[in-house]
């Protein structure tokens, strides 16, 4: 991707950079205003949790994280800024039509192609159930309860590994180091989420 290094003009570029491909500029149908109530509050209004609230506003950005569109290819359009996460979010066109976000792989650039189902190869961005995944897969994305979408591994940089299957369980090793039993029929998305470089980033 293209890096933008900022001249130090002011204090706060010293030492900035930034993603020229990382776009901010959603489509409406697929945000929504949400309201902010983390003032540290309670239920008679007094601040019981201290230096809370304020910021800037944000806009919601709808996720697809079931990733249920089976079978059908998608083209990932842009790669965005997400104000609620620290991960990137694509933009994917998908071939009946249907746009939806999801999670940045690492990776993936504007042009490359995803889908999701069963029988989709083991590639970077494509979903599809931990029963169709060789053992050593670098997953995230993934699903606890079926159907309900993903929920583990969202972060930016976060990646799980696939170690074991036995009986109708898989052995997940998630990226805290916690080794966990899933479901095999619960899905998950190949690779790695994007944004790795987010947490030594310098904001001058």
């Amino acid at each position: 991707m293209a890096i933008h290094l900022y001249k130090t003009a002011t204090p706060s570029t010293r030492n900035g950079a930034v993603d020229n491909q990382v776009k901010s500029n959603p489509r409406n149908n697929l945000i929504y205003g949400q309201r902010r109530c983390g003032k540290g509050r309670n239920a008679r209004g007094i601040i019981t949790a201290r230096h809370r609230g304020g910021g800037h506003k944000r806009l919601y950005r709808k996720i697809d994280f079931r990733r249920n569109e089976k079978d059908i290819y998608g083209r990932i359009v842009t790669i965005e800024y997400d104000p609620n996460r620290n991960a990137y979010i694509c933009l994917i066109h998908y071939g009946d039509g249907e746009k939806r976000y999801i999670l940045h792989p690492r990776g993936a650039i504007i042009g490359d192609t995803i889908v999701s189902g069963t029988e989709v190869p083991i590639k970077m961005g494509n979903a599809l159930s931990l029963t169709d995944m060789p053992l050593g897969t670098a997953i995230h994305n993934i699903e606890i309860t079926l159907g309900k979408g993903g929920q583990l591994a969202r972060a930016a940089g976060a990646v799980a590994k696939l170690i074991a299957k036995e009986g109708k369980s898989a052995t997940l090793k998630l990226p805290s180091g916690e080794v966990r039993l899933i479901s095999k029929n619960c899905s998950a998305t190949v690779g790695q989420v994007g944004n790795v470089g987010c947490e030594p980033e310098k904001f001058g």
